[in-house]
């Protein structure tokens, strides 16, 4: 089975034209906490690897890349020369995506507050929601890690939540297992704005039918 790898961040290096493809360097690092009796983790550099239709339709070019937030998905491979991969790891880009930009410091804090503080009055919250709970709380299948929401629906949900102090729609989560199964989009959005608490809602129980 291929390995499958998703990594996010700014590119640390310029986009390089190699023939036919592109590479850029992108850096990642490891845990502040290994378990106890093994080694720390270190920041491993990747190369991406990526054709010209990629670029194109992601809109990165040579002169905005160093500033765009992206998410690249991708095979790792050990199989190119030094000379096209200067990274640890090559990383053959199989869907690359800008992310939206993150808030300012001012907004983002003022979205956490809102999100936080016991307020005397009921708070504002999305239709349909049923409870609140944690981010770290909620479990996030493997088959969402894999998918990438579109950009511009997700930069729509961060616009409202910074103008109205909370999601345009609870997140769904399994009531049993905490585990989100819809609203991944808005999870997304959650994390970017450092949210730590969301309203959420169940999901709705199948009765069996007799046949």
């Amino acid at each position: 089975m291929p390995h499958k790898m998703t990594i996010t961040g700014k590119p640390v290096g310029p986009l390089c034209q190699k023939g036919s493809f592109y590479t850029f360097d992108m850096e990642e690092s490891g845990s502040p906490s290994s378990p106890k009796g093994l080694p720390g983790g270190s920041t491993i550099t990747y190369t991406v690897f990526l054709n010209q239709k990629q670029l194109q339709k992601s809109g990165l070019t040579v002169k905005n890349i160093n500033q765009q937030k992206i998410m690249v998905q991708g095979e790792p491979t050990l199989d190119v020369s030094v000379e096209d991969c200067p990274g640890e790891i090559g990383l053959i880009c199989f869907q690359v995506s800008v992310l939206p930009e993150k808030p300012e410091k001012k907004a983002t804090q003022l979205v956490k507050s809102q999100a936080t503080e016991q307020p005397k009055e009921k708070p504002k919250v999305p239709t349909g929601t049923e409870d609140f709970m944690a981010m770290k709380a909620i479990t996030v299948p493997e088959a969402f890690l894999n998918s990438h929401p579109n950009p511009e629906k997700t930069q729509q949900v961060v616009n409202f939540v910074k103008q109205n102090g909370h999601l345009d729609e609870p997140i769904t989560i399994n009531r049993d297992t905490n585990m989100l199964t819809d609203g991944y989009r808005r999870y997304i959005v959650a994390q970017q704005l450092e949210l730590e608490i969301v309203p959420v809602t169940y999901e709705k129980e199948t009765t069996p039918t007799n046949i």
